[in-house]
């Protein structure tokens, strides 16, 4: 994304380790760039809103799996206002080309919510720039079924900071003033990863903790912190402080498998990953339920999961949204080696397998650069230390 906003024409200072400058310019001073997205949606799907608005000749594409990842749900949205994109190949899918336009609003702009919520974030975002374009408050219309709504409530919360009010009727209507505007809020803070949290929020379970999770705290306005409550529903006992959460195995369970599960993860699709390898670890089947999103992620997770679950002895069956996960038998546990996939999370999830009885390798661990460039040397340095006796 920072390459991408570069090649843009803002200037993005690295201010430091952790810490970066963004110069906004109110608009992209770059109004030709071809900009290549690797399989990263959730650059995609934004840029592909916010260059439809920026009145300019743009090309966005990817590696093969991205232009199997639709957006043609965002694109017929912006159609409807007068956007002009265009489908290099197959129609719904990456490769886009986009020209500048004539915009207008004539009414609720519809918008599908059942594939992905990052369609409506990325509409989301740019409906100020488009409200004060057409000189009218717009409203946008959610179709079927929201999936992962506390994403959305993390756009509408980073909106709110940087200056824009949405009136928001439920989960299906959402409105933007004609005044609204984009104003800086100075410095931004931003937590840590609850989906990456998720891994060593089960590595406490597993190990039996204590292991502190720093960065992310009881306050996050990210909803992938409810896997901390599936945990504790699991045995694990979290201890939640302002900027950290601590994981850790209850010691009347610590000998005893997990409980066998049967959840509804529509709302945290990315830590749900977690929870299927998790699965292995339990006194009976578990059931994974409106997961449909896995299959338009960085690969069709559901079919990954199945396959490399099967490796290890696990009986796997899984359907259009939803996999269910009997574990390996005692003594049925088959040594693997684990494909990714070139998914970033594939690899880090299967990490803790290593708590069977088999050896089991991840091939191509650097896949994890996406969005965890170091996550298996902190993985290592605490695993390390749980079997030296130190948690």
């Amino acid at each position: 994304m920072l390459a991408a906003l570069r090649a843009l024409g803002l200037q993005i200072d690295q201010a430091g380790e952790n810490q970066v400058v963004v110069h906004g310019k109110g608009s992209f001073p770059q109004t030709q760039a071809d900009l290549f997205l690797g399989n990263a949606g959730t650059a995609f799907r934004p840029l592909t809103a916010a260059l439809a608005v920026a009145q300019g000749h743009y090309r966005l594409h990817g590696v093969p799996r991205m232009h199997e990842r639709p957006v043609g749900d965002l694109v017929t949205a912006l159609q409807a206002v007068g956007a002009q994109i265009r489908y290099e190949g197959q129609v719904g899918y990456p490769p886009l080309q986009i020209s500048p336009a004539q915009l207008h609003v004539d009414g609720p702009i519809p918008i599908q919510g059942n594939v992905s919520s990052q369609f409506l974030t990325a509409f989301l975002m740019i409906a100020p720039i488009l409200a004060a374009r057409v000189g009218h408050d717009i409203t946008l219309q959610v179709q079927g079924e929201l999936i992962s709504r506390p994403y959305i409530a993390i756009t509408l919360q980073l909106m709110a900071r940087f200056g824009v009010t949405v009136v928001q009727e439920g989960w299906q209507r959402f409105t933007i003033a004609a005044d609204s505007r984009y104003t800086s809020p100075g410095t931004v803070a931003v937590e840590g990863d609850a989906s990456s949290a998720s891994y060593f929020l089960a590595l406490g379970l597993l190990g039996q903790g204590p292991v502190q999770i720093n960065g992310i705290g009881r306050d996050s306005i990210q909803g992938d912190i409810a896997f901390a409550q599936f945990i504790e529903r699991l045995g694990g006992k979290i201890t939640y402080q302002d900027q950290c959460l601590i994981s850790e195995r209850q010691q009347s369970v610590a000998d005893q498998p997990l409980p066998a599960f049967d959840e509804d993860f529509n709302l945290i699709p990315d830590a749900a990953m977690t929870a299927a390898v998790l699965a292995l670890y339990a006194d009976g089947p578990c059931m994974l339920r409106n997961i449909g999103s896995w299959r338009v992620k960085e690969t069709d997770r559901i079919h990954a999961m199945h396959t490399e679950l099967s490796k290890l002895g696990a009986m796997v069956e899984s359907g259009p949204d939803w996999i269910r996960i009997t574990p390996p038998e005692p003594g049925k546990w088959r040594t693997a080696q684990i494909a990714t996939y070139d998914d970033h999370r594939m690899a880090m999830c299967f990490s803790l397998a290593v708590f069977g009885p088999v050896g089991v390798t991840i091939l191509d661990p650097a896949c994890v650069s996406k969005t965890f460039p170091d996550y298996f040397l902190v993985y290592d340095a605490l695993v390390t230390t749980a079997q030296e006796g130190v948690s």
